[in-house]
């Protein structure tokens, strides 16, 4: 055979792999794409447009709403939601997925760390301009937190009260059983990421993108991502752009790594 027919028949086989679509492996891949907190998950969201732009690519990918969806604020504990994302990981396994990356954007990034503290065998955590800072919002939000602490403690955590919540400097008020508010909201409770971050299981890698313009960039990585078990695949990245826009500008880097992993 000459190296002539030989070129040709070895560009043949690569146009043919081409078309054959995604490879092998980044169709075993299945990612969950939390929304933020207040989200509407509409086609333009920023998590829809990822979740679109990686099943182009070849991934498995579910984007569902989660407890803290708009139309659903809060309505399960963190604990509850963990076990909510345990189904959806399930529903990905069963359409071929055998491995499994959980990503977040702002208050789905903390969900996502969470869900990787408790659960073994990811392939990785994507943590989009991550959010949600109970620990630090602990005097703003203190009388709330006792309100509900005192009625979970009366055995009244299941009743509805009006508590305060901040999102990107916007303060609102919701209406929430009390078990839940605590759950999302203690300042030395479970939704504290940077406790979460230390927490994650052994050999997950973890991914950290966060726009320069959104304030969790001035944290830098001390503040949760150097908390994480070492991994030689573990990412701090810091992308152009505000909070909301991180998952649509670093979808190229969120690309590179899962293709990395």
């Amino acid at each position: 055979m000459t190296k002539f027919l030989a070129a040709i028949l070895m560009t043949a086989a690569t146009y043919a792999v081409s078309l054959a679509g995604p490879t092998t492996a980044l169709a075993e891949t299945g990612i969950v794409i939390m929304h933020g907190k207040g989200g509407k998950n509409m086609q333009k969201a920023p998590t829809q447009i990822l979740a679109r732009f990686l099943r182009d690519k070849g991934f498995i990918v579910a984007a569902p709403n989660m407890p803290w969806q708009a139309d659903r604020i809060f309505d399960k504990t963190l604990e509850e939601a963990m076990i909510e994302i345990d189904g959806i990981v399930a529903e990905l396994k069963s359409d071929g997925a055998d491995k499994i990356v959980i990503a977040g954007h702002s208050l789905g990034a903390n969900a996502a760390l969470a869900y990787g503290a408790r659960r073994d065998g990811l392939a990785g955590i994507i943590a989009m301009a991550p959010g949600h800072v109970p620990e630090l919002w602990a005097s703003r939000f203190a009388d709330d937190v006792a309100k509900a602490r005192a009625m979970v403690d009366a055995g009244n955590g299941d009743e509805e009260a009006e508590f305060n919540d901040i999102n990107q400097g916007k303060t609102t008020t919701f209406l929430m059983p009390a078990k839940n508010y605590l759950s999302w909201y203690d300042p030395d409770g479970e939704a504290v990421m940077p406790k979460s971050a230390a927490r994650l299981k052994p050999g997950t890698p973890l991914m950290w993108i966060v726009g320069e313009q959104d304030r969790m960039a001035g944290f830098g990585e001390a503040y949760a991502f150097a908390k994480a078990p070492a991994h030689p695949n573990s990412r701090y990245e810091v992308i152009g752009g505000g909070h909301g826009a991180t998952p649509k500008k670093g979808k190229g880097k969120i690309l590179k790594w899962l293709k990395g992993l």
